[in-house]
């Protein structure tokens, strides 16, 4: 409940530590708002295929592709707050920053996904 607590009220996180050098905290929010634009990008891309793409041949597989990219969109969402959170207490107290993985599970479910529709387009599935 901290680290929520703390990502949600940046002002706490102003009572831990000193304060840093700035430029390593805009480099921190950078990093924030580039994670959001990729959130905001898998989000985008759900709903276009929720709203756009034609009905497919085999039930319910165009609402599972949107779902699965607002879902990561969310994750990556919560995740980036996460991490701009973890990344600036590191900071204020002069501690290595945290490690993440997230990167390299979203990359790899993103090159599964790739995979697996080109699989769709390839079959056919895409065909009305």
């Amino acid at each position: 409940m901290n680290v929520v607590a703390a990502s949600l009220s940046p002002s706490r996180l102003r009572q831990t530590g000193t304060t840093p050098d700035y430029r390593f905290s805009l480099a921190n929010e950078r990093t924030f708002l580039a994670w959001l634009r990729t959130a905001l990008a898998l989000v985008a891309g759900g709903i276009a295929i929720a709203q756009f793409l034609p009905p497919l041949r085999t039930e319910g597989l165009r609402e599972g592709i949107a779902g699965v990219l607002l879902l990561l969109g969310s994750a990556c969402a919560v995740r980036a707050v996460l991490h701009w959170a973890a990344c600036e207490r590191a900071m204020r107290q002069g501690k290595d920053l945290p490690v993440s993985r997230f990167p390299t599970v979203l990359a790899i479910l993103v090159a599964v996904g790739a995979v697996g529709l080109l699989v769709l387009v390839l079959t056919g599935t895409f065909s009305a």
